[in-house]
């Protein structure tokens, strides 16, 4: 959280029953005969594009149809064997620009079938249940740590405990979850679900998770690897570092990390989280406008989006954007941040508007002036130091196929994985995919 002496950043802005009402949640589940006529829409397509366009390739036809047919439970199954998180992803996932864009009905009539919210429909009802549908094989003897218990992490620890090994799972935080926990906007993920969801997943049985337990120093990881306990090491570390301006005033009062004011947002009665009056949030992708969306409801006055590129190059679908417009976001396009103004606190924002050539951004010395009190920096993450012994390449950790690094034993996948598009989905996709292949490997081993 900013440091509260601040002048304009306070906590409470809005009485507890507006809050509230704010953060409910985004979407209001289908009830079951929303869901038949939902389902009803499907072409259940044979050569469906909506299954090659999700990054879990889940059946959407097929659990699809078995909501039709009133099995919502057998179609959780579905969705779940190929993304044990689709109760999150079913939240969270820009469904608009994976399946629902590649949905049929979409080319043909500009709406797709609701596959995010059947997603969920499905998902939530198998969980309501209290059952696992999914059973451990029989011991293999093997264990496998797994460092970082976000959605790469769990993916990866899920599939091999299922395969019958044991697996320790270790993260930093005091909670697991990731960025599921810490990451996404509080009206995406209402009623403590991300938790929900953790606790449904370790149901599977043979996994033990250590919290606070951090990877810090180059050599940390060889502790894990030259441990004979372990016969595997997935990394899903995610990346624990935040890109800096560089710009004159960075420093100054108000000016916070994206990243850690949503972390203090979910972890906090919103009662308790100061936002300023005049709100800029600089980036362009899902944390930019989860960190707009949020200030406003929280209270925040003005709330401006800075983006260096244009509308369509901004990496948040229009979607999301049309969403931050709703809430009374403003967004400017091809304007960047040249320096934070204010004496010991920001005041305001100078900002440069900016062109596109060859790709490049380039500022035109055409500039103006943003009034802010709170400055929320959402211009991307970075690896926060690499273990030694691996690969970096982009600011992340190089794999080849399902997770391999250069390191016998050791597996990555996740947001630190180089390769992916940064997303939930995919991180479980690369979750799985790994254990797979750790899997593979230690049964030929013998």
């Amino acid at each position: 959280m900013p440091n509260t002496m601040s002048p304009g950043i306070v906590a409470g802005r809005l009485p507890a029953a507006q809050l509230a009402e704010n953060f409910s949640d985004l979407h209001a589940p289908l009830d079951g005969h929303e869901a038949a006529v939902a389902a009803d829409r499907c072409y259940f397509c044979h050569d469906a594009p909506c299954i090659t366009a999700c990054p879990t390739t889940i059946d959407i036809p097929l659990f699809i149809r078995q909501i039709a047919t009133g099995t919502p439970e057998a179609a959780a199954k579905t969705i779940l064997s190929q993304n044990i998180l689709g109760g999150m992803c079913a939240r969270v996932c820009p469904t608009e620009t994976l399946c629902e864009e590649a949905c049929v009905r979409e080319a043909a009539e500009g709406k797709p079938v609701a596959i995010g919210r059947l997603q969920r429909y499905a998902t939530d009802t198998l969980m309501a249940t209290g059952r696992h549908p999914f059973a451990r094989a029989p011991e293999t003897g093997r264990r496998v740590a797994v460092i970082g218990a976000g959605p790469a992490g769990l993916a990866c620890a899920h599939r091999l405990a299922m395969h019958g090994h044991k697996v320790e799972l270790y993260d930093a935080r005091q909670n697991p979850g990731g960025l599921n926990e810490y990451g996404i906007a509080a009206y995406k993920t209402v009623g403590g679900f991300a938790q929900a969801e953790v606790d449904w997943l370790m149901k599977i049985g043979g996994i033990v998770a250590y919290c606070g337990f951090p990877l810090t120093g180059p050599d940390m990881l060889a502790d894990y690897v030259n441990q004979p306990a372990y016969d595997a090491v997935f990394l899903g570390i995610g990346l624990g570092g935040v890109n800096a301006l560089k710009v004159p005033g960075e420093d100054l009062e108000g000016v916070q990390d994206a990243v850690r004011f949503i972390a203090g947002l979910r972890q906090s009665d919103l009662a308790q989280v100061p936002v300023g009056r005049n709100v800029v949030v600089i980036g362009g992708g899902m944390t930019a406008i989860d960190a707009a969306v949020q200030s406003k409801l929280l209270g925040a006055e003005n709330v401006t989006i800075l983006y260096r590129r244009s509308r369509d190059e901004m990496p948040a679908s229009r979607y999301e954007q049309d969403l931050a417009a709703s809430k009374g976001v403003r967004l400017i396009f091809n304007a960047m941040p040249v320096e934070i103004v204010g004496q010991g606190a920001v005041s305001a924002v100078r900002v440069e508007y900016t062109r596109t050539e060859g790709g490049r951004v380039t500022g035109t010395g055409e500039t103006f002036e943003v009034v802010a009190d709170h400055v929320l920096k959402a211009i991307g993450q970075t690896l926060d130091g690499a273990p030694a012994g691996l690969e970096v390449i982009g600011g992340k950790i190089a794999v080849t196929g399902p997770g391999r690094t250069g390191m016998a034993k050791v597996w990555a996948g996740g947001d630190c994985a180089a390769g992916g598009d940064d997303l939930t989905v995919t991180a479980v996709a690369q979750g799985r995919d790994a254990a797979e292949d750790i899997h593979a490997t230690l049964m030929q081993r013998g």
